[in-house]
């Protein structure tokens, strides 16, 4: 069960970052768990998963439905829809460039999840999607340098926007699919909920994590059920942690 105040709209206020104190602390708690759980978790089903993580964290939701389909353009200018990325694992999320804090600190959250899951062989199984809902102002160029200032590893992570000849509120409209609302303010800014989409190899939309609070090793959790297809359980044949690494 997810707390109302996880998926508030808010309107870019001042938020604090953990610092690389967080991010180290973070990252060695992803060994942790590889050495601990990894194992269990690869032989277990997808609803296992959903079940451990419903009981440990509060702003995971379960959703298991086919996600909104999209055809935009990415930062390079190439065309880029959701068949483009079957087979691979998404961690998608909607910002806009001009907003001053909040947007910036969902990013980071990814950037520091991204570092995680490229240290292992998962970075070729996932992919990172940061879509605008600002796109009048957000142009491809515009998206390089939002990746660039902020020194982010595009080589799995997509930064798209509208082509020229799609409406201006094409990427607002997909957030709303996706369930929830950036809706334009007189000052040029944006209120706005705050969420990570997890989408599974087959395009199926399968969780969503809420706000800026949830546990970053949770969302590593899922993301390595998602590319270990646990959905269909597997047989129980145990491994050792350092096979299930070199596998993994």
């Amino acid at each position: 069960m997810i707390e109302t105040k996880s998926v508030q709209s808010v309107l870019c206020r001042p938020a604090t970052s953990g610092g690389l104190t967080r991010f180290f602390t973070l990252w060695i708690a992803v060994l942790v768990w590889v050495l601990a759980f990894a194992p269990a978790a690869q032989t277990h089903s997808l609803d296992e998963v959903d079940a451990m993580l419903g009981d440990k964290e509060k702003y995971f939701q379960v959703i298991d439905k086919p996600a909104p389909d999209f055809k935009l353009q990415s930062s390079d200018g190439r065309a880029v829809q959701l068949a483009d990325l079957r087979g691979k694992v998404l961690i998608l999320h909607f910002i806009y460039t001009s907003c001053p804090d909040v947007c910036p600190l969902h990013t980071e959250r990814l950037a520091q999840i991204q570092a995680m899951v490229n240290s292992t062989p998962m970075k070729d199984r996932v992919r990172f999607v940061t879509i605008t809902t600002d796109p009048s102002k957000d142009t491809p160029e515009v998206l390089r340098d939002y990746a660039a200032a902020r020194g982010l590893d595009t080589a799995n992570w997509l930064f798209l926007t509208t082509t020229p000849d799609q409406p201006e509120d094409t990427t607002r409209k997909l957030a709303e699919a996706f369930g929830h609302k950036f809706s334009k303010t007189d000052d040029g800014m944006q209120m706005h909920g705050i969420v990570t989409h997890a989408i599974d190899k087959g395009g199926r939309w399968k969780a969503n994590f809420h706000g800026l609070n949830f546990d970053p090793v949770n969302l590593v959790t899922f993301v390595n059920a998602l590319t270990n297809d646990v959905g269909v359980p597997h047989g129980h044949e145990k491994k050792s942690w350092r096979s299930w690494m070199w596998d993994w």
